[in-house]
């Protein structure tokens, strides 16, 4: 099967390596440091603080903030927007990196039981990057109403 850069006869610059919470994950020049992460395999980073439920890519385009990330200690970075960089170091409050044991199945979070490593008790993630919409964290909508535009 041919790539699709050799269908349109690109010449892309060479892939690279950025370091998500420790473990190397590759991205293709222009990607998003959301695209990079779902591309090997990684769908949820994060999970929220009351509920402790999984968050990743949702809308991919900015409006909502489910996918947020720490990039070279900026916090409360939507993964969707963010051009990844060589030598990017991203962390998502998680102490274990995608796809290891600590993670379930598919390096998904919810793998096991509230306090196990990596996880603060109750089964909240560790970090900073823990921003709800409307809390003031991430200047999500601060009507309360947990709505974007009034919607």
């Amino acid at each position: 099967m041919k790539q699709p850069y050799s269908l349109v006869r690109a010449r892309p610059e060479p892939e690279f390596e950025i370091s998500v919470d420790g473990a190397p994950v590759p991205v293709i020049p222009g990607q998003t440091i959301g695209a990079a992460l779902h591309g090997a395999g990684v769908r949820t980073w994060r999970t929220t603080r009351i509920d402790g439920r999984p968050r990743g890519l949702f809308c991919g385009i900015g409006v909502c903030f489910d996918c947020l990330v720490t990039v070279n200690g900026s916090p409360s970075l939507r993964a969707c927007l963010t051009e990844a960089r060589p030598g990017d170091r991203v962390s998502t409050g998680r102490e274990a990196g995608p796809g290891r044991p600590e993670d379930g199945p598919g390096g998904e979070a919810g793998g096991g039981s509230a306090g196990e490593p990596g996880r603060e008790p109750g089964g909240k993630a560790g970090g900073e990057v823990h921003g709800e919409p409307g809390d003031g964290w991430n200047q999500g909508p601060r009507d309360g109403r947990g709505t974007v535009n009034g919607r």
